[in-house]
């Protein structure tokens, strides 16, 4: 049935090709984010040495975030137009070179361009964009499963990574830190060149017709003007556009400011982590509940414990303790990215057919602005007040300006499949 050159796996196994698939793409998503979400514990060393006001600092990780969901489109350019060898390499090389050269920086400029810009599109190349497109030719029935399974890698990376960094500054200093993760990511880079990709590429079907339209679709601006005037897709940026700057108010901050309120760095990190590990429990768990409950269940539910998780961080202000930050780590973390899979499928059934991904595209690029903008806004606020209060006020605002559209709108709500 499948005897065409993307299925040469035909003569191995059947499973062994789509596995490999997905275990690169939880890989390569474990890097990008893993390496990404580094910055949080290289801000009090970076802070000491330089002097530099914290929302100077914040705006770096700012330019990263906007830069990589910006970039999503270009990386899709380069996925189609080249393939995943070019593009994962090139991902690697931008963010190996960008870490290792910033160990040698000197002036905040230098960390904009090393972290911001070239940190930034070499997450955006090694992420979630070729992820999709990889796991959409292997997985056709079991998609979404496996676009979960991929998700996992970001948590999983901010666990392992996070605190592997702050280990190597505790080390070897900030400096060197940088040097080692850069190296390790120019390692990879010919490790990746030997990948069998065009037969990954491939896939099952590799010319079938849904692929054509999907392309002839993405092609013309024609669906994602037709949305731009739907307020349900405005309904869809709204509510991601204010998570991500409600999330990224608290996530760019929150070692240094457990740091502040008494954790060793360490504990800080290890708190990070293990924020990023529990998300995979809160992506799975949100795409089963959506599947089983509806969309506004599974939001509704996500969106509370974030809330909760903001507030306990408030309350660490007054009087820091164990059970709190233990309390903080669960609610925060297992919310963590769990709209993702909530979204991610409400806007395929909201909008079907061709321009499918260059509508969700769109949405994506509209988040990394707000994660970008939160992350400003934190440390901006951190300066004015010398605090981390009103920037938990206005995370906890955001939160429920995002979660809104659920309880305020029918638009959002699609015809639901009975639950299995």
């Amino acid at each position: 049935m499948h005897k065409n050159k993307g299925s040469a796996a035909g003569a191995t196994s059947p499973l062994a090709l789509p596995l490999l698939v997905l275990a690169l793409c939880f890989f390569f998503n474990f890097v990008g984010r893993g390496v990404g979400d580094t910055y949080m514990v290289f801000l009090l060393p970076l802070g000491a040495e330089f002097g530099w006001h914290r929302s100077q600092m914040t705006s770096i990780y700012s330019a990263l975030m906007v830069i990589s969901g910006l970039a999503a489109p270009l990386a899709g350019i380069v996925f189609e137009r080249w393939g995943p060898r070019v593009l994962y390499a090139t991902g690697l090389g931008l963010m190996g070179t960008g870490y290792s050269l910033a160990g040698q920086s000197q002036q905040l400029w230098q960390f904009y361009v090393c972290i911001g810009f070239l940190g930034g599109l070499g997450a955006s190349a090694v992420g979630m964009v070729p992820a999709a497109a990889l796991i959409s030719r292997w997985f056709q029935r079991r998609m979404s499963t496996a676009i979960g399974l991929a998700y996992a890698g970001f948590g999983c990376g901010s666990l392992l990574i996070v605190p592997l960094a702050q280990t190597l500054i505790d080390g070897q200093g900030w400096r060197d830190a940088y040097h080692l993760i850069g190296g390790a990511l120019l390692v990879l880079l010919p490790l990746s060149l030997v990948l069998p990709w065009r037969t990954l590429r491939a896939g099952r079907a590799p010319t079938t017709a849904p692929h054509a339209a999907m392309r002839r679709g993405a092609a013309g601006a024609g669906p994602l003007r037709a949305a731009l005037g739907q307020r349900r897709f405005w309904l869809l940026v709204q509510v991601m556009f204010f998570t991500a700057a409600g999330m990224y108010l608290i996530i760019v901050q929150s070692v240094a400011y457990l740091v502040d309120v008494g954790f060793t760095p360490l504990q800080a990190a290890g708190a990070f982590g293990s924020a990023g590990m529990l998300s995979v429990v809160g992506v799975s768990a949100a795409g089963w509940l959506a599947d089983r409950y509806g969309h506004k269940p599974a939001a509704t539910v996500s969106f509370t414990g974030t809330f909760l998780g903001i507030a306990v961080l408030y309350a660490m202000s007054y009087q820091s303790t164990h059970w709190l930050l233990v309390a903080y780590v669960l609610l925060f973390g297992i919310c963590q990215g769990a709209r993702g899979p909530v979204i991610a499928s409400l806007s395929a059934r909201l909008f079907p057919g061709p321009g499918q991904a260059t509508i969700y595209g769109a949405i994506y690029a509209c988040m990394s602005v707000g994660s970008g903008i939160g992350a400003l806004l934190s440390g901006v606020l951190h300066d004015l007040t010398g605090g981390y209060r009103a920037t938990f006020v206005l995370s906890m605002a955001c939160v429920v300006f995002a979660a809104a559209p659920f309880w305020t709108s029918n638009a959002l709500i699609p015809a639901e499949r009975p639950a299995e």
